[in-house]
């Protein structure tokens, strides 16, 4: 198979392009500066992490796709990227990322033109954006662009949603497996080691954040903290699992409660959560908002006397992400006027937090938005998951 390595046609590219360059124009630019490594993937196929370093792109409407990119990503560039004009940003002492980006804007002719720049981005620090702004004050007319790319990437092509279903497909796999691993005794560390083996057996690639795994007062954590502990008895094990496919990333939640005593409270909670998912997906269908699928979930745990445990979130859109998170926006909290279209994607989490009494709870699934009822690719359990 000849470079570059591609998961989608050059047809496919050809038409991203067009509705970006398109875009351009409506806004009457020239051009745009493009750090965001995801946009850069939709638009070219350009896989890397080195953005976290340095990483520009540049779309022209007359026709223009340059690569600004440091040496030590030049493999990366030529193994996926179907853009062919390459500039080099050498890493050396005094060297100027934003006189090369000017460099490569005075080659293409920018000179006066009206130049867009992503901010909205991990691959641009506010250093370089003011570095960027001096080197073309006077020069060209520098500004800040709207986040258009992530709103075209919102809608997902029949292959983008192909990579989503094997995805959920593995996904089922590997919850299966970790479940299986999560038991008294079991140390954190080896669940770990079940979900990252199964996955890169699979041909998963990593999720764009460590799941929170969690066990004890640290089941309350959403985010990855750091030391293995053992899973005790009449424990309770979060699993927000995350895993990409051709980068294209699904998620999956439930928490298991180990035994021999199961609480009470512990059982409603999980009975919240699961009728609160189904309100959600009831409603998941072109024409809602993601600020109808927020008050879904409120009204539900409302109406099950979880006042205290609803959070401001209940879940965001997912796409191909890269680190340091797999989650994108829209999020889905109070008010988001965003409407819903055929073959966008959500990750719909239920999450109870319980601080008073330091239980929690939680299911979440991923749905594909169809003309009728979501398509459901990741599947949490609906009764309750007793390891003991």
């Amino acid at each position: 198979m000849p470079k570059p390595f591609l998961h989608f046609s050059p047809e496919e590219f050809s038409e991203r392009q067009q509705k970006s360059r398109a875009r351009l124009q409506e806004l009457g630019y020239d051009g745009l500066l493009l750090f965001k490594i995801e946009d850069m993937y939709w638009l070219t196929g350009y896989e890397s992490d080195g953005f976290c370093i340095f990483g520009c792109m540049f779309i022209g409407t007359d026709g223009a796709l340059t690569h600004l990119a440091r040496p030590a990503d030049l493999g990366n560039v030529s193994y996926s990227s179907i853009c062919t004009d390459v500039r080099i940003s050498p890493d050396t002492q005094g060297s100027s990322r934003a006189d090369h980006i000017k460099d490569m804007l005075h080659s293409l002719g920018m000179e006066g033109k009206k130049i867009g720049i992503q901010v909205d981005t991990m691959g641009l620090t506010p250093r370089l954006f003011l570095e960027i702004q001096e080197a073309l004050q006077g020069w060209c007319e520098l500004q800040i662009a709207p986040d258009f790319t992530r709103e075209l990437r919102m809608v997902k092509s029949q292959q983008e949603l192909s990579y989503f279903r094997k995805a959920g497909d593995i996904m089922g796999t590997v919850m299966d497996k970790v479940i299986e691993a999560t038991y008294p005794g079991a140390f954190e560390g080896d669940i770990y080691a079940t979900f990252y083996d199964t996955l890169f057996r699979m041909d998963a690639d990593l999720p764009a954040h460590i799941p929170p795994f969690g066990c004890g007062e640290s089941a309350l954590n959403l985010r990855y903290t750091t030391a293995r502990k053992h899973v005790q008895e009449n424990d309770q094990v979060t699993l927000e699992l995350g895993l990409a496919y051709r980068r294209y990333h699904v998620a999956c939640m439930c928490v298991a409660l180990t035994g021999p005593k199961i609480s009470d409270r512990h059982l409603k909670m999980h009975a919240a959560s699961v009728a609160a998912l189904e309100a959600t997906q009831a409603i998941l269908r072109p024409g809602t908002t993601v600020g109808e699928l927020f008050d879904a979930y409120k009204t539900t745990l409302e109406d099950h006397g979880e006042h205290d445990a609803v959070l401001t979130v209940a879940g965001y859109t997912m796409g191909a992400m890269w680190p340091p998170t797999w989650m994108e926006q829209p999020q889905i909290f109070a008010g988001n006027p965003t409407v819903l279209v055929e073959n966008m994607t959500f990750f719909n989490h239920m999450i109870l937090n319980d601080r008073e009494t330091g239980l929690s709870m939680a299911v979440g699934e991923q749905a594909i938005i169809t003309s009728g009822a979501p398509e459901i690719i990741t599947h949490a359990p609906k009764e309750p998951v007793i390891r003991g």
